[in-house]
Parts: C-alpha cells; sequence; structure tokens
C-alpha cells in the first residue's frame, strides 16, 4: 500500500500485539494496511510483550495520550532464581541463586508489599527519556544509569499458576508500572532473585473484555477492500465509553462550536465527560467543574454520522 491510498480514517484498532515487534513497529504495519493517514498508539508494549494495544487513527489520536493513564491487566511468567541486566529474557544473566522451598504462604508474604500504593524503580532497560534519551539506549552504551523511583498503583497481583520455578501472575495496575520491576522485587523478597519470562496484556480500561484483531486479521481484511478494514475498528466514541455522556441542545451546541464554555447548572455530573452534539455528532472530550460549566479538553472534528 502506497502513500497515496492513505486517507482520513478515524476510529480505535484493538490490535492483539504479536511477538517481537514493538509498539512502534505494530503501530506503522497496521496503519499501512488500514490506510490511515495519521495514527498513534495507547503506551507501549516490550518487543517480548504480547497483547492488547490500543491503536487511534484520524481524530481518535486525541484521546490517545488521555488513554495512557487507564488502568491495565496483564499476565505475567515469572522465573525464580535468575535475575538479567534487562530484568526480562533479552538480557545477561547475572546472577543464578537456589529457590528455596517456597509454599503458598512464603509467595503470598512477598507479594503483599507489591500491592497498593507502591513506590517502584523502573528497570534501566526501559524507554524513559532523562535529558531527551531513553534510559536503554544509555544502558547499551555502557553508562551507568541512575534510575529515580516513582510511585504506581498495584491493584491486582495474584499467582494464578505455578509449574517448578515458574509462575504465573495476575497483574492489574496503573499507568507507568512496569511488570519486570515487580518481577525483580518479588525475586528479592524471596531472597533468589527473578526476572519476567513473559508478559501478556489482556484489557486497558475501559477495553475491558476486547475483541482483539490481529495483523493476519488485517491483512485477510485488506485483500477484501475497505469496508472490511473499516469493520476492524471501533468508534471515536468507544475510547469515552467509561466515562459520563452529556447530549447537548442546538443552543449549547452553537456555544460550544466556538470552543466557548456551556453552562450546565447545578447538580450537573462533575469531572472528564464526552460531549455530543444535537445532530448526535461527538464534539469533545470536556470537562464540567464544581459550578457545572463545561469546557472542553479536546474538540473532534468527525463527519456527521
Amino acid at each position: 500500500m502506497n502513500r497515496r491510498s492513505f486517507r482520513d480514517i478515524h476510529g480505535i484498532l484493538l490490535l492483539d500485539k504479536p511477538l517481537g515487534l514493538s509498539s512502534n513497529q505494530a503501530l506503522q504495519t497496521a496503519r499501512r494496511l488500514v490506510g490511515a493517514a495519521k495514527g498513534g498508539h495507547t503506551g507501549s508494549l516490550d518487543p517480548l510483550a504480547t497483547g492488547l494495544l490500543p491503536l487511534c487513527f484520524g481524530e481518535a489520536t486525541k484521546i490517545a495520550g488521555w488513554l495512557l493513564g487507564s488502568r491495565k491487566a496483564y499476565e505475567a511468567e515469572v522465573r525464580l532464581g535468575q535475575t538479567t541486566t534487562t530484568a526480562d529474557l533479552e538480557g545477561d544473566v547475572v546472577e543464578t541463586r537456589p529457590v528455596p522451598a517456597l509454599s503458598d504462604a512464603d509467595i503470598e508474604a512477598a507479594l503483599a508489599p507489591l500491592r497498593g500504593r507502591i513506590v517502584q524503580v523502573p528497570p534501566a532497560y526501559s524507554a524513559i527519556k532523562q535529558d531527551g534519551v531513553p534510559l536503554y539506549v544509555r544502558a547499551r552504551r555502557g553508562e551507568v544509569v541512575d534510575v529515580p523511583s516513582r510511585e504506581v498503583d498495584v491493584y491486582r497481583l495474584d499467582v494464578i499458576g505455578r509449574e517448578g520455578d515458574v509462575l504465573r501472575l495476575h497483574v492489574e495496575c496503573g499507568s507507568g508500572t512496569y511488570v519486570r520491576s515487580l518481577a525483580v522485587d518479588l525475586g528479592a523478597h524471596l531472597g533468589c532473585g527473578a526476572h519476567l519470562t513473559g508478559l501478556r496484556r489482556l484489557w486497558v480500561e475501559p477495553f475491558m473484555a476486547p475483541a482483539m484483531v490481529t495483523l493476519d486479521d488485517l491483512r485477510e481484511a485488506a485483500e477484501s477492500g475497505p469496508d472490511p478494514l473499516e469493520a476492524c475498528l471501533l468508534p471515536v466514541d468507544a475510547g469515552l465509553a467509561h466515562i459520563p455522556r452529556i447530549d447537548l441542545d442546538p443552543a449549547r451546541t452553537r456555544v460550544l462550536g466556538f470552543g466557548q464554555p456551556v453552562p450546565l447548572g447545578a447538580g450537573t455530573a462533575t469531572g472528564r465527560c464526552g460531549v455530543w452534539g444535537a445532530d448526535g455528532r461527538l464534539m469533545a472530550l470536556g470537562d464540567v467543574d464544581a459550578e457545572g460549566v463545561l469546557r472542553v479538553l479536546r474538540g473532534f472534528n468527525l463527519p456527521a454520522p
């Protein structure tokens, strides 16, 4: 597909990212297959990770940054007894230690401090930037990388399977949480070290039960023409399904259309909301303040329904 076939497409693709591709590689492959002129992803998955990577095309890219902060769930595989330079399979083994006989209670005791609002040190091999340079670039140069700790939210961290020295974990966490770091910290608490050997993202809020599409699905749809391809996409408003909806009358639609605040009156729910105009078109991601005044955070220029 050449660049001349790219066109304005607006929607969200729930991609099942394959093993071995970076998030950007997966995005660009999907964008070429869909033929979207503009696209972005909603948070990186490492090449060794698979699973849900929401991709935003056209006007949906305006909410991609907002979806970055969404709650996420993973299934993780952790091998006890070894630590690596990257905290996963890609790195060199730094240390090998015997794994003690661990009861379920021992593992639960090690997991407990890793739940809730915790302080975490991200891996040195990560995409976090310092002075505009990703940490993994500095680490690969052999530079000493000082990674600052930060607070993250871990809502759920449970063992769902165990085979020898390998644990399978269910993880639900907030934005900025590194599952690799959870594996490292778990190994430290157990006294034997650990690293991440597999990771699959299960869902990203608000896509809690996602019908994911593979790149092979897209290739097959591309051979059938544009309509099957567009059928793989969710509408832009699917990314706002978990926040209140406000429908404006014609008068308020005109006011918001000029970019002006819209008084909605006392008793209106405050906070983030999706805003629809009188013609049924999604107009904006908005915010309602304590006085009931609606303001635009992101405006959309979508075709008429």
